[in-house]
């Protein structure tokens, strides 16, 4: 019994629970939520589905281009349902900030909201009906003190197919600039 406490006493000496419980895991700095530009989507359309990235206050994750080689970037695969085509993923530029880790050269991040976007063809055979669009996020987030180990985290979206454009609708207008 006395070696019981004894262990206690050392471990809330050494890692107090404030310490630990401020501490994150690195799975809950980021929510990435998903959006189609339109709902439904119809055979022989291109959209855009937005990836919208809510990062935890205080902390910030890698942008797509990082200022060092050996930092990880944030990465987006999508796995494409049959009838769909992947036409390219596009990330928005980070912003240089400055941390007591990397006072010589400011690093490219990303903080607060990030939206990263993918375009996407619906081909003229896609089955009709809900199709799941299965996406892997993968960042790694610090904050000025400590970096968390890289995550993956699983984002899915189903996306409604249907035969004739008229029936396709715009959604979620706030997300997608105009086209040009």
């Amino acid at each position: 019994m006395r070696h019981s406490l004894t262990v206690l006493f050392v471990a809330l000496f050494f890692f107090p629970p404030a310490a630990i419980s401020q501490t994150p895991s690195a799975k809950d700095v980021v929510t990435p939520t998903a959006f189609a530009s339109y709902d439904p989507v119809a055979r022989g359309m291109t959209f855009q589905v937005a990836v919208v990235l809510k990062i935890r206050h205080g902390f910030h994750v890698n942008s797509r281009e990082v200022t060092f080689d050996y930092l990880i970037p944030t990465d987006l695969r999508a796995d494409v349902p049959a009838g769909f085509k992947l036409d390219s993923v596009d990330y928005p530029k980070g912003t240089l900030q400055t941390f007591t880790f990397s006072k010589d050269k400011p690093l490219n991040v990303y903080t607060d909201t990030v939206i990263l976007r993918l375009s996407l063809t619906v081909l003229k055979d896609a089955p009709l009906g809900p199709q799941h669009l299965a996406m892997k996020l993968r960042y790694q987030a610090c904050s000025t003190e400590i970096c968390l180990p890289p995550v993956t985290k699983d984002v899915e979206l189903t996306l409604n197919v249907v035969a004739g454009r008229s029936s396709a609708k715009s959604s979620s207008s706030d997300l997608f600039p105009p086209s040009r």
